[in-house]
């Protein structure tokens, strides 16, 4: 009946999702990037945003 569907478990659940437009400069960045580190898309867009946390203001 209402069976849940089982993904792989995973202590940090990424439940969100983002879409982005890129032009071809960043598209570049980040295919070089991905190959340079062997990650996935979704793995560098990740490190690219965690990396802005510094520039966070502190409130």
């Amino acid at each position: 009946m209402g069976e849940k569907k089982m993904g792989r478990p995973t202590d940090n659940p990424k439940p969100y999702k983002v879409a982005v437009k890129l032009d071809q400069e960043a598209k570049d960045i980040l295919d070089a990037y991905m190959e340079q580190e062997g990650v996935s898309l979704m793995e560098a867009a990740r490190r690219g945003i965690k990396r802005l946390k510094p520039d966070l203001k502190k409130k």
